[in-house]
């Protein structure tokens, strides 16, 4: 066997069609019981139980308990950007399951992708920032400026609260419907917090879809503004 990363445990993982429905359920960022994954995926709980023990086993789940139920969450931010990745990669290929249905423009519109926008709205939000000197990319590496923490801060949020070592403030997060870049990381996070808890939004339920009314519409495209 060759030294270096095992890609194809991970490909393995990922590829079985009832563990990849899970994970794409799990990519809504909310923690999901068994019978509700098994559900998703389309199999019976006991399989589902197995299909869980393999991906917890591979390091891109994690679970808690509460009461009864045992919940299950992606493992990390990390496996929600190389899921909306691999997403993108396969949609550029073609290789889609389904032909576009009465959600998909909704979902292509404004969707969560684990815990920051994404879509249309989150392609257009991180272009608005670069084009006003909020946020300055070098590569795929994406920084604050000075006065884009003025800016942020302005909106109502807390920039100094969102700093951890364990996760970047900016992040770029390739996505799969628009096939460029949308905010994630810390900062993401918290505008998708700021929409909702402001009014603007408000998740499907049971949906990755986020819908903006017409008056947090109308806000959202002049706070962000493009050419």
């Amino acid at each position: 066997m060759k030294e270096g990363p095992d890609i194809a445990r991970l490909g393995t993982l990922i590829g079985d069609p009832a563990r990849a429905n899970m994970l794409t359920a799990l990519m809504g960022g909310q923690a999901l019981t068994a019978s509700e994954l098994a559900q998703a995926a389309g199999v019976s709980l006991p399989t589902a139980s197995s299909h869980l023990s393999k991906l917890e086993d591979g390091g891109l789940l994690s679970q808690r308990k509460q009461g009864r139920h045992r919940y299950f969450a992606l493992a990390d931010t990390a496996t929600g950007a190389m899921l909306e990745s691999l997403m993108g990669f396969a949609a550029s290929r073609g290789h889609l399951r389904h032909k576009p249905g009465p959600k998909d423009p909704a979902l292509r519109k404004a969707r969560i992708c684990y815990d920051h926008l994404a879509g249309d709205f989150g392609v257009r939000m991180l272009d608005s920032f670069l084009c006003e000197g909020v946020i300055a990319a070098e590569g795929e590496k994406l920084t604050l400026t000075k006065a884009g923490h003025a800016r942020v801060s302005a909106l109502g949020i807390d920039v100094e609260s969102l700093h951890s070592p364990r996760r970047p403030l900016c992040k770029s997060c390739l996505d799969w419907s628009e096939r460029r870049s949308h905010l994630a990381g810390s900062l993401g996070r918290a505008l998708l917090g700021h929409f909702i808890d402001n009014g603007w939004a408000r998740r499907v339920a049971d949906s990755r879809i986020i819908d903006f009314t017409p008056e947090g519409e109308r806000r959202f495209m002049a706070v962000f503004p493009v050419d």
